[in-house]
């Protein structure tokens, strides 16, 4: 607020308290002044009422004709003809038994009471006195008025006085009084708020103009209030707050730049894929940016590697001497030991320049001080330290210190943060690639490596071999030496086969105790070899059990040559998985090879699978059936999975047993539509309330009408569409993924649903999160089943876990099959858990 403004103020108020004053000092005066006329007017009317009483009383002491008496009657109203006042006289009955009635006005309310009750009554209302006074008999009266006696009423008289007309005229004559002493008043407010202005314009103007010279932080912290001897102590004190304020002021002033660097920090919070990739230019250009605000000649950033080594980076503003970059090297390693209390020795050293053309070659090794700030996150295991060189000379007062700490903070967040990212990254594209027992390629890289070998194959005119090999009788070291044991006998088989195969060729573990090996370029000849090799070296392989006991087994192997054997992936898969069971049913540790008779066999039962299928799509036989998802805090099923299921005779077939033979004939898509419309049907049949989820095939999806179907379904059978969850599994995805990314657009709008089955199974885990508004994710149970024993499943699925939940994504756990898992489970957090621990598929729908 300006000072002319504060002294108007002032001016303004005085006179409003006192026009204020004025009228509230009018209307209490104008009150009194009223009841003081009202009361005058009161003593007024009942001596007149006395006279009239006593003149009565006198002429009828004389002994009064009734003539006489109404000439007195009619003479006392005619004197008051022309006045305000008016007379009534009122005879009692027992006057009129004797002497008769007389002309009389009406009696009223009060009229009555003073006859009954022989007393006087006075009353005022709407400018209206009115006084009804009793005559009393009195003992001379008994000589004339034999039928009464001493102390009865004889009759009333009423007189009433209108003041309206004295009222008014009082009301205009004392407002012409007021408004005539108005202007004097007026005039002694001015003066006297004139002096008691006056007496503060002189601090005001000078803490205008020191207001007014404010134009910097620099320029408020040289602010000082003086006091005035002139002004008055009321004031003063009030200046003396300001003094005080001012000092506090000055400690927490912030410059503008300093403001516009501070939101600039908090933009830089937000970490988008290219500040993941570029990170160190990105701290580059901070560093930068910084400089406009404080001197820092240098930046480090120090992090734990999975080696418990550090990484070190060292951001330097411009290109400083060798032995001030030597320094810093020695900083960089108190650091760790300071904050950490690690050993330094073997961490990495790197040194980067924002301004590769400015010299810092004359900076001293004391013109830099050093702060820092330390980071320790559990999940995922991340140390940091995040330091900055700043000029030592720096007056450094309380908002610098704040700002240093801000830029601090914000690095340690922003780069713990893109660490953090990028191991879950590592995680994730690891074990989407890699059995986590074994290490090996998992089934799903198998089969997307196999369709790419076929088309090299096939582009290149060349063979390749395909082996599948299964362990004869792994399943009873397993039950006999626990699960330990056998994970650790699987490891060492693993191992072996490494050892056996060429190093061109591509070895996965299919699940179990199965195996697959690609063998790039190889005939019949190369497969028979590396087959062999394995038989052989298999022969030799032990391993000591916990008891002691040596244990060894045997293997089968099955052998595909593309393209003699088959040209499509499933069909070389098909050919080599029969002939490895054809050799365990031959005696087990053999290698087969396909003939022509084993080639049509083979050929006939896929036949015969595909009339199966379509079979059941023609009679119908197309049944859903349910598994329960379990919510892991209220232990109560909250999700229902739709599965497919086909009748054939009294044998119920799971989905994995001719799936692929419906979208080798591209039938899939009709599949889908009749098991989610029987599903559809009883829910809508059971009231069911809480989420179903639906897995489909990919290809099914990418059918334009897919969603509308849906929502044709879901209206006519009233289900909700918020409880409708789509699981689309990673793997199969991939191939597809800016038509996947438009069908879940799509699918989101029409308010459903959307979770990513088998997650970290695939190549794109993390683009998934990034790309896709997902709502669920089903951790892949291949790193569920063996949690509670092998760190590094623990370690993925956590990272799985804490990152879901930065995001808002619910998380469920597959491949629960025992109370163990579940426990451990429910002690890192999981929100729901699936499996045949908490229920097997069946045709019952587990309502909530």
């Amino acid at each position: 607020m300006k000072i002319t403004t504060l002294k108007n103020a002032f001016r303004v108020s005085i006179f409003t308290i006192t026009v204020s004053l004025f009228i509230l000092f009018y209307f209490f005066s104008s009150y009194i002044y009223k009841n003081i006329t009202i009361t005058e007017i009161q003593k007024v009317s009942e001596s007149l009422s006395k006279q009239v009483f006593n003149s009565m009383y006198q002429v009828m002491r004389k002994g009064w004709s009734r003539d006489d008496l109404q000439v007195f009657l009619t003479e006392t109203q005619n004197s008051f003809e022309n006045s305000n006042y008016s007379v009534e006289i009122y005879r009692g009955k027992k006057v009129e038994a004797l002497f008769g009635k007389i002309e009389q006005g009406e009696m009223n309310n009060n009229v009555q009471k003073v006859f009954q009750t022989k007393e006087k009554i006075l009353t005022t209302e709407n400018d209206t006195t009115k006084i009804v006074t009793p005559i009393i008999a009195k003992q001379e009266c008994i000589q004339c008025h034999i039928n009464t006696q001493e102390g009865d009423i004889l009759g009333v008289v009423s007189v009433e006085y209108d003041f309206s007309e004295i009222i008014e005229n009082s009301k205009n004559e004392h407002l012409l009084f007021f408004i005539l002493i108005l202007p004097l008043m007026f005039i002694v407010v001015y003066i006297f708020s004139k002096l008691f202005l006056n007496k503060i314009n002189i601090s005001l103007d000078a803490f205008q103009k020191k207001i007014h010279n404010i134009n910097s932080v620099k320029d408020f912290k040289n602010l000082s209030i003086v006091k005035d001897k002139n002004t008055y102590k009321e004031f003063d004190q009030i200046l003396e707050g300001l003094d005080i304020l001012s000092k506090k002021l000055k400690d927490i002033a912030v410059d503008k730049d300093i403001l516009e660097f501070e939101v600039k920090l908090l933009d830089k919070m937000v970490i988008t894929s290219d500040v993941i990739k570029d990170w160190k230019e990105y701290i580059k250009d901070l560093l930068h940016e910084i400089n406009f605000v404080l001197p820092v000649y240098c930046l480090v950033t120090i992090f734990k590697t999975e080696d418990e080594q550090y990484e070190v980076e060292v951001f330097w503003y411009g290109k400083p001497d060798k032995k001030l970059m030597e320094h810093l090297n020695i900083i960089a390693k108190e650091m760790i030991t300071e904050y950490h209390h690690s050993d330094h020795n073997g961490s990495k050293i790197n040194h980067n320049f924002s301004e590769e053309n400015l010299c810092l070659t004359e900076l001293a090794i004391d013109d830099i001080e050093h702060e820092a700030k330390s980071l320790l996150l559990e999940t995922p295991k991340i140390g940091g330290i995040v330091g900055l060189g700043i000029q030592a000379r720096m007056e450094k007062d309380s908002i610098h210190s704040i700002v240093i700490d801000s830029i601090l903070t914000t690095l340690l967040n922003l780069v713990g943060s893109i660490k953090a990212i990028n191991k879950y990254t590592e995680h994730l594209e690891f074990y989407a690639t890699r059995d986590p027992l074994t290490g090996l390629f998992s089934q799903r890289v198998f089969r997307d490596l196999l369709e790419y070998e076929v088309k090299r194959a096939a582009r290149h005119k060349y063979e390749f071999g395909v082996l599948v090999i299964d362990c004869d009788n792994f399943k009873p070291i397993n039950d006999t030496y626990g699960h330990s044991f056998g994970d650790e006998f699987l490891k060492a088989f693993a191992e072996l086969l490494e050892e056996s195969k060429r190093d061109e060729d591509i070895l996965s573990r299919y699940g179990g105790d199965e195996f697959t090996l690609i063998l790039p370029e190889s005939g019949d000849q190369e497969t028979f070899t590396v087959a062999n090799r394995i038989l052989e070296n298999v022969a030799n392989f032990e391993l000591i059990a916990p008891d002691g006991t040596p244990t060894s087994m045997t293997v089968s192997i099955g052998i595909a040559i593309f393209p003699e054997h088959g040209k499509q992936p499933k069909e070389l898969f098909d050919v080599a998985d029969s002939m490895m069971y054809k050799a365990k049913y031959e005696g087990k540790n053999l290698v087969k090879y396909p003939t022509e008779i084993d080639i049509e066999e083979i050929a006939q039962k896929a036949q015969d699978q595909s009339i199966v299928v379509l079979d059941a799509i023609k009679q119908k036989k197309i049944i859903p059936h349910f598994q329960p998802i379990m919510d892991v805090k209220t232990n109560k099923v909250a999700i229902n999975e739709l599965l497919m299921r086909i009748e054939v005779d009294d044998e119920v077939l799971s989905a994995g047993r001719f799936i692929e033979t419906a979208e080798a004939l591209g039938v899939v898509h009709q599949m889908d539509y009749m098991v989610i419309e029987a599903a559809f049907e009883k829910i809508k049949k059971l009231n069911y309330q809480g989420l179903l989820f639906i897995n489909l095939s990919p290809k099914a999806l990418m059918i334009g009408e897919f969603i509308n179907k849906i929502v044709l379904l879901s209206s006519q059978y009233e289900i909700k569409r918020s409880n409708i969850v789509f699981e689309i599994t990673e793997r199969e995805t991939v191939k597809s993924f800016a038509l996947l990314e438009k069908f879940v657009q799509n699918l989101k709008l029409e308010g459903f649903s959307f979770a990513i089955d088998d997650f970290g199974s695939g190549f794109s885990s993390f683009h998934y999160i990034k790309r896709f508004p997902i709502d669920y994710i089903k951790i892949d149970g291949d790193f569920i089943i063996n949690i509670h024993q092998d760190k590094k499943d623990l370690a993925f699925v956590k990272s799985i876990i804490s990152l879901a939940k930065e995001l808002g994504v619910k998380t469920v756990a597959e491949y629960v099959e025992n109370e163990d898992i579940l426990k451990f489970l429910q002690e890192i957090d999981v929100d729901y858990v699936q499996g045949f621990y908490i229920g097997k598929p069946s045709e019952k729908l587990l309502t909530i």
